[in-house]
């Protein structure tokens, strides 16, 4: 995996994990978040795979991750228990990541200089 992906990567698989813990646990009563919260995950792992693969899609996917993962943070943000505090903070900072990494699509078609 290349190096500059690393963060990325980090803050992927910790926003995975806390969507996966939140969403299990917001399952019955908050269903709404607890589907965001695993279709944030799902995508957060589909990106740290990308990424360690140095895919030429990396770029592309981090993008509509950051999307997701705003979406789910301000969604766990309605609420007032510390899985989905825990949550949103993950989800803020992977988007932050996300966002870094998609920049770099900007810059060049997809796929160019792999």
């Amino acid at each position: 995996m290349a190096h500059q992906h690393q963060s990325c990567v980090e803050a992927c698989v910790r926003c995975a994990q806390e969507c996966e813990s939140c969403g299990n646990q917001c399952l019955g009563e908050m269903p709404d978040c607890a589907r965001l919260c695993i279709d944030c995950a799902d995508l957060c792992w589909s990106c740290t795979a990308f990424m360690s693969r140095d895919s030429q899609f990396s770029t592309e996917l981090c993008d509509i991750c950051a999307i997701i993962c705003d979406a789910c943070a301000k969604e766990c943000e309605k609420h007032d228990n510390e899985h989905c505090r825990r949550c949103a903070e993950a989800c803020r900072r992977c988007a932050e990541e996300c966002r870094k990494m998609g920049a770099g699509a900007k810059k060049q078609p997809v796929g160019a200089g792999r």
